[in-house]
């Protein structure tokens, strides 16, 4: 199947949730042996057209991603010409996905829009027109299909298809040394680890060890409230880490906590609670982190730092592990197979006009 994704903006110029998932779907349709091209602004700056890498064909369609008009323009004729089974576009920003909605119809194929949400949704006018674009509208979370909906999205469009892990992945590695709680995000205005250093100060009479995966630049903020809270001698803070790194200390793990304040989809959890660990979520209305949890057993809901306190503590009940077969769902394959299933039935569909 052609496949023709259209985002202005990729992981190859910054790295952000939602090219980082645009990336990972390109990745998961080309090993399958699909024709997967990307239209976007040029990042290689060798003057050619297109890019051929890791059997992803990349189409300059503008100088720079500044240059959203000409890209506007240009975009329609170039997907006309390139003849895609399905259009697969970015919802962001709004002005992009009409532009390959233009296309699709020349091409006389499906559109599917992108809505991943991280940032959140503008509720404005333009927002609201392209909920209107698309033959269906996929969102990581139903979180975020919640906000595409309120925003004037036919429900009836919107599908939920989450981030990928790979389970096999998680089989292969080795577990690290053992720890009570972990806890992995970038360490940044959202991160609100504080909750987890406050509750864990509240059990500061009882034996527990946690690690903090990540980076940014709350880190130092942190590491000093960890010290006034004289709890820093028990807990480790090591960075950024490699994925099998942190797949190690996951299954080496008994609990992953999670306290963001903002999360369109928990990909970090999600490796995690494969990995054996008992789920502890702060809920927050920004966050979808909840999702994972809902209904259960190993998992848990709390809404303030003495409810997550009790909640570590009820966790040491449940057994140690270091694979749970539960999240199976939400690897690669099952993934790739949600994306390809709606591409078919959408081009089965064109296909009777």
């Amino acid at each position: 199947m052609r496949v023709a994704f259209v985002s202005i903006e990729t992981v190859h110029h910054r790295e952000t949730e939602a090219n980082r998932r645009l990336q990972s779907i390109l990745e998961l349709l080309a090993e399958r042996g699909h024709d997967v091209q990307l239209f976007c602004a040029d990042f290689w700056g060798d003057e050619t057209a297109t890019l051929e890498r890791d059997d992803v064909t990349y189409h300059a369609v503008a100088a720079d991603v500044e240059a959203r008009r000409s890209f506007c323009l240009r975009l329609p004729f170039d997907l006309a010409a390139a003849s895609p089974d399905v259009v697969h576009a970015s919802a962001r920003p709004p002005t992009v996905l009409r532009a390959a909605g233009w296309g699709a119809k020349l091409a006389r194929a499906p559109l599917v829009s992108e809505w991943y949400g991280d940032g959140g949704l503008e509720d404005d006018r333009r927002t609201r027109r392209a909920t209107a674009h698309g033959d269906v509208l996929v969102t990581p979370s139903e979180l975020v299909a919640t906000w595409v909906r309120e925003r004037g999205a036919d429900g009836d469009v919107v599908e939920t298809i989450p981030n990928p892990i790979d389970v096999d992945r998680v089989r292969e590695v080795a577990p690290d040394d053992r720890v009570d709680v972990v806890y992995a995000r970038r360490l940044d205005e959202d991160a609100n680890l504080e909750s987890l250093l406050l509750a864990l100060a509240e059990l500061r009479d009882r034996d527990w060890s946690t690690t903090v995966i990540g980076d940014g630049p709350e880190r130092a903020t942190y590491e000093r409230l960890a010290s006034d809270l004289r709890i820093d001698d028990r807990i480790s803070f090591v960075g950024d880490l490699p994925l099998e790194e942190r797949i190690a200390v996951y299954r080496g793990a008994h609990v992953f906590a999670q306290t963001a304040e903002h999360c369109v989809f928990p990909t970090e959890m999600c490796w995690g609670l494969a990995a054996g660990c008992v789920g502890i979520v702060e809920y927050h209305v920004d966050s979808s982190a909840h999702e994972l949890v809902e209904g259960w057993e190993r998992g848990f809901r709390t809404t303030s730092e003495a409810e997550l306190a009790d909640a570590i503590v009820d966790a040491g009940d449940l057994e140690y592990r270091d694979f749970d077969d539960r999240f199976a769902d939400y690897d690669r394959d099952v993934v790739a197979k949600q994306y390809i299933e709606q591409y078919r039935r959408l081009r089965d569909e064109y296909g009777l006009l």
